[in-house]
């Protein structure tokens, strides 16, 4: 990588933080397995003074996914269970599904359907939803905020509420973003016997050396969880209802009585805190296909498996009426992540193959096989689609790559 070129992600980071539309970021590039940048600018906490650094936590949302799609990935090398099977095999609260009919202006204008399997689950075509995204069901989720955060109680307890509504869309028929990895999450827990956290701690996090990775502020954190902002007026959630407000930095929460501090819920779609040495390791267990160093956490093949692309076609052949982290066009979707089918129908720079994901507050990671590149991308502003960050930033990082 040309260190001049580099130069142009550092100037890019400052631009952001100068304008205020994050209040801090940190970026980490590895080329095979090689660190080749780090580089932390502004704020972690504005009104406090506190500088964004390399140990700053940060809410990683659905970051969370493929580190839940990989936990159910060591079940199923082990035999416990496969991906066909009905959910319902697993939380009987799905036997009984029904769905919206084909135009439907009403919640209650269902038919009888199937219940969703793990595979579909895992790739946001089980007919799921989210309560920001649009429709009849995101609307009926919204009125309850079903979308397990952090203080909302047990992972069982909202898991049973969501299997009372109906489905968006028959199973398989759609891609639509969704809670659906909040109840993979919850059939680990079945299938093992232990909470999601004690799983993904005892599985994934102490073999990597995980230790600043959690569901819940670790005491030791302080003051180091980064606060959150967002340029919305309103909900920073709500996509539907969002409007820009007068403070592009608005505080929405911060280290100070943080529901991070009161966290039952182990949400496998979106609950993580992270910070992004310990990310880079999980990031890193991609690019080497299940080893890091002397552990070999799951087969070469399991995560070649997770990286293909599991629909028909790329995600915008599947109809979605969804938010998304990525583009649709020309991009595929496997276990926990996106895949790149066609950089150019992608409209951004990236290598086909290469498989990534973001979070809500903006955070991003990508692994680009081809390039044997590792990155991850660290700042706290909700909603993610505030800017096109992420597609600016895959820009530079291939603008920066000379050989």
């Amino acid at each position: 990588m040309d260190a001049a070129r580099l130069e142009n992600i550092r100037r890019w980071q400052h631009r952001y933080v100068d304008h205020r539309r994050y209040a801090g970021s940190s970026l980490l590039i590895n080329r095979g397995g090689e660190e080749c940048y780090f580089y932390a600018v502004g704020h972690r906490n504005i009104a406090e003074d506190l500088p964004f650094t390399r140990d700053t936590v940060t809410r990683i949302y659905s970051m969370t996914k493929p580190v839940t799609s990989l936990a159910l990935m060591l079940l199923l090398e082990r035999g416990l269970l496969h991906l066909d099977a009905p959910v319902s095999e697993f939380l009987p609260e799905f036997i009984d599904m029904h769905c919206l009919i084909e135009g439907a202006t009403d919640i209650n204008q269902t038919q009888p359907c199937r219940a969703p399997t793990l595979h579909e689950l895992l790739t946001h075509t089980s007919g799921l939803s989210y309560p920001f995204n649009p429709g009849l069901l995101a609307e009926e989720m919204s009125k309850t905020d079903l979308m397990f955060k952090p203080d909302q109680g047990l992972l069982a307890t909202k898991v049973t509420e969501l299997a009372s509504l109906p489905l968006a869309f028959e199973p398989g028929k759609r891609w639509e973003y969704s809670v659906g990895i909040d109840v993979i999450g919850r059939v680990i827990e079945v299938v093992t016997g232990d909470s999601l956290a004690a799983f993904l701690k005892r599985e994934i996090f102490d073999p990597l050396g995980m230790d600043q990775t959690a569901f819940h502020t670790l005491a030791e954190a302080g003051n180091r969880l980064a606060s959150l902002y967002s340029p919305l007026s309103g909900d920073a959630m709500d996509l539907n209802g969002a409007e820009q407000g007068d403070e592009s930095l608005r505080l929405i929460d911060c280290y100070v009585d943080t529901p991070f501090d009161r966290a039952e819920m182990h949400s496998g779609g979106g609950g993580l805190l992270s910070t992004i040495d310990d990310y880079m390791r999980f990031v890193e267990l991609i690019r080497l296909r299940g080893r890091l160093g002397k552990h070999h956490l799951i087969s070469p093949q399991i995560v070649d498996f997770m990286c293909q692309n599991h629909l028909p076609g790329d995600i915008a052949s599947m109809g979605p009426q969804s938010f998304a982290e990525q583009p649709m066009e020309g991009m595929g979707f496997g276990l926990g992540g996106a895949v790149v089918l066609d950089p150019a129908r992608a409209r951004c720079p990236g290598s086909v193959g290469d498989f990534s994901w973001g979070g809500m507050a903006s955070t991003f990671f990508w692994v680009d096989p081809l390039l044997d590149l590792s990155v991850v991308f660290f700042t706290q502003l909700a909603p993610s689609s505030s800017y096109p960050a992420r597609a600016e930033l895959k820009a530079l990082v291939h603008g920066a790559i000379t050989g």
